[in-house]
């Protein structure tokens, strides 16, 4: 195939990207590349903790399609083994491991999202059980004869919990090495990570050093902030957008970013294409809100398609905007002549996942009826027959309660 002139790919893997570490170093691979017409090795290593994926996990499998659509061969390797160890980066303290079932199962699941992103037909896919598996003792014992305990403890997660005479497993020093070995087997000549896989990413490449390979280059894509504006997007934070989620949650999700994210956003998780950015960013300076808007129909137009990107606008103007019943709200038949709390009524719908949920929401105002908020947990309800109210749980879940 005919690659791209080399200052034209680094313009793509810029995009985004925190720190390439060193880049002089990928313009010669990517001029040899061109050269001898033959694809990079680029390297991204998993360990499928958790079987979700949300837009913050996203960002390294964009920039790996970048890769893909420059021609360039990408190997996603599934922490088959490493998942079982639990990897320490960014962690106060000891990481679970996962069961081998766990990480089967999570793995599944993974890689059926990541699909969504990456081009399948150029994708190589591998487990690092294969070879971190057949390892014996004395070959672990060999490996970690190549790290020294001082550049450990040079590292942040390390040194703060060292310091603050918090347990470090001796098991935790060996995940780098495992993950630099990933590295040596296949050869890699690039590996993406998050700035927080700095570490990671560096041990490989010395690893591959005392190999005699040529060091890989290391790249670290920025971690996402989440829709509240602070902490880096995660399910824990309640603060993602899932990539599996429903349009219409989805657009209302991305609605929620605050307006100094919107950039970042649009260059991290869409498929913009780099050359439209400038013109992106002047619409943002201008019109901010018609700007969010269209990087919410792009979120969902990339996961669920444009009619489907048509339909969750159309549902936010009519139910947000307007303050109108969606047509296909759910209907739901109540008992007459009996009191009703509105608690249970609510939790027959299913709109959340526990009545402690139901009376933090009334509390900050996000249930209504007929447009009017209840905040009062206490609330019920004796239906007539023919009595008919809408519902309102939260900024997406709308119901239509009636007596039967």
């Amino acid at each position: 195939m005919s690659f791209l002139p080399v200052e034209k790919q680094l313009e793509i893997i810029r995009r985004g990207t925190t720190e390439i570490v060193p880049e002089e170093e990928l313009i010669e691979k990517l001029k040899k590349s061109r050269k001898e017409n033959k694809p990079l090795k680029i390297k991204l290593g998993v360990d499928p903790t958790r079987p979700d994926l949300h837009l913050g996990h996203s960002v390294i499998l964009r920039k790996m399609r970048q890769f893909q659509d420059l021609g360039h061969e990408v190997i996603l390797i599934i922490g088959g083994f490493t998942a079982m160890i639990g990897d320490p980066s960014g962690q106060n303290k000891t990481r679970p491991p996962l069961t081998m079932e766990e990480v089967k199962d999570n793995a599944g699941t993974y890689i059926e999202q990541a699909k969504k992103i990456l081009d399948e037909d150029k994708l190589t896919l591998t487990n690092n059980y294969d070879w971190l598996g057949e390892m014996d003792f004395m070959d672990v014992i060999q490996l970690s004869s190549k790290l020294t305990v001082a550049r450990m403890i040079e590292r942040d997660d390390f040194s703060k919990r060292f310091k603050n005479n918090e347990p470090i497993s001796l098991h935790e020093f060996l995940y780098p090495l495992a993950q630099g070995q990933d590295s040596v087997h296949i050869k890699s000549d690039v590996e993406l990570g998050g700035t927080d896989q700095k570490f990671n990413l560096l041990v490989g490449r010395q690893l591959q050093k005392e190999d005699g390979q040529d060091p890989q280059v290391c790249l670290m894509m920025p971690l996402l902030v989440g829709t509240d504006g602070s902490a880096k997007m995660s399910k824990s934070y309640d603060n993602y957008i899932g990539i599996n989620e429903e349009p219409n949650e989805m657009y209302g999700k991305s609605l929620s970013i605050p307006d100094d994210l919107i950039y970042t956003y649009y260059e991290l998780v869409t498929d913009i294409k780099t050359n439209d950015l400038p013109t992106v960013k002047e619409k943002i300076e201008t019109d901010p809100r018609n700007a969010k808007h269209d990087l919410a129909f792009t979120i969902v137009r990339m996961y669920h398609g444009e009619e489907a990107a048509k339909a969750a606008k159309e549902h936010f103007e009519k139910t947000v905007i307007n303050k109108e019943v969606p047509d296909d709200a759910p209907e739901f038949e109540f008992e007459t002549g009996k009191e009703i709390r509105l608690l249970d009524i609510i939790s027959e719908t299913g709109f959340t996942s526990s009545n402690g949920e139901t009376k933090r929401m009334m509390k900050q105002g996000g249930v209504s009826l007929d447009d009017k908020k209840i905040t009062d947990k206490g609330y019920s309800i004796t239906f007539e027959k023919g009595d008919e109210f809408s519902l309102k749980v939260g900024k997406r879940n709308f119901g239509i309660i009636k007596g039967k």
